[in-house]
């Protein structure tokens, strides 16, 4: 099926991560002109940008200053900006239980997972109140459906946007853009780098993959394929408001003994 998205323009925030290197390289593959969005990853924002032939673009996204520039610069650079896909986050690797958590650090993942999107999505429909159009996919987590011991302040990250952000965000789009959507996946388990070790030991794949019908650990590409079907109209133009998970049938309960 054509997705409609050729010539479109595509700004993916933590494009040079593992997801967000799966889901630039879906777009481009869509014919979409895609901006890779990075904060540190500038080698690797840069091959991925020449490889797609888009660009790479730098920010800081819990600085206001410099997501509101980053919004004009990507419009710039591609002669158009349709398509949002805030994927940028940040786990922190420590577990931590709330009686010992710092608040240094739980504003930092707040900082880091909820302020970085609202500045983002905040941007981005600025441009969008001037073009009329626009899709937004936001990147949660299954942390955010079910909660992650020693990472409350991930968790609760992830379930702002996954609840109330874009439930109330998909009823404010109709005053600026009647036809405008924003949607929400949640990866569960995802062969990332920062993943990849852990999921070679058997038995640490055994435990995680307990709670899914599929007992499989997800690849990132499974992820932006989910991203780039909600971003499209043709695909999905009549789907707002709603979450996507994507994470082989995880639920909160145990579904195999061993």
């Amino acid at each position: 099926m054509d997705t409609e998205l050729r010539g479109k323009g595509v700004l993916v925030t933590g494009g040079a991560g593992g997801i967000g290197t799966a889901t630039v390289r879906a777009f481009a593959e869509e014919g979409a002109r895609v901006a890779v969005h990075y904060r540190t990853k500038e080698e690797q924002a840069r091959a991925l940008a020449a490889e797609v032939g888009g660009v790479a673009l730098r920010a800081d996204l819990t600085s206001e200053a410099e997501v509101d520039a980053l919004i004009p610069e990507a419009v710039k650079a591609l002669g158009r900006l349709d398509v949002l896909v805030a994927n940028a986050g940040y786990w922190p690797p420590v577990d931590e239980p709330v009686w010992r958590m710092s608040l240094e650090r739980w504003r930092r993942t707040l900082a880091e997972n909820l302020d970085s999107v609202f500045l983002s999505c905040r941007a981005f429909l600025r441009h969008v109140e001037t073009t009329k159009v626009g899709s937004l996919v936001l990147v949660s987590s299954t942390a955010g459906l079910f909660g992650e011991a020693g990472h409350s302040d991930y968790a609760a990250a992830k379930g702002a946007l996954a609840n109330g952000f874009v439930k109330s965000l998909k009823n404010e789009l109709g005053r600026i853009a009647p036809r405008a959507r924003v949607n929400v996946v949640c990866p569960g388990w995802t062969e990332v780098d920062r993943n990849r070790a852990k999921l070679q030991d058997p038995a640490f794949l055994s435990r995680v993959t307990r709670t899914m019908a599929l007992r499989k650990v997800g690849q990132p590409e499974d992820v932006a394929r989910v991203i780039v079907t909600l971003a499209s109209d043709r695909v999905s133009g009549h789907v707002t408001g709603e979450i996507v998970t994507v994470a082989g049938g995880m639920e909160g309960r145990v579904l195999h003994e061993g």
